[in-house]
């Protein structure tokens, strides 16, 4: 598939959307933490997603993740 628009390319909205859905996997792997929350603001320029995120003492964080397509290489 070539990539005709990439602000935000379809790719980058169904990779976001992916990490948004296996939020509890990840929040398998933070030993004593919980994921409370995702935001996903697919329709940016590149996608971000907003993990909110209790850790073991109960205090809030915020994990920003954003996704990013390189121009393809054909």
């Amino acid at each position: 598939m070539k990539t005709t628009v990439y602000n935000p390319s379809e790719l980058e909205v169904q990779f976001a959307k992916a990490l948004e859905n296996v939020a509890s996997i990840l929040e398998s792997n933070l030993p004593g933490s919980r994921i409370i929350e995702v935001e996903n603001s697919s329709k940016e320029d590149n996608p971000i997603l907003k993990f909110k995120i209790n850790d073991t003492d109960g205090d809030p964080h915020e994990i920003v993740v954003k996704v990013i397509q390189t121009p393809d290489k054909f």
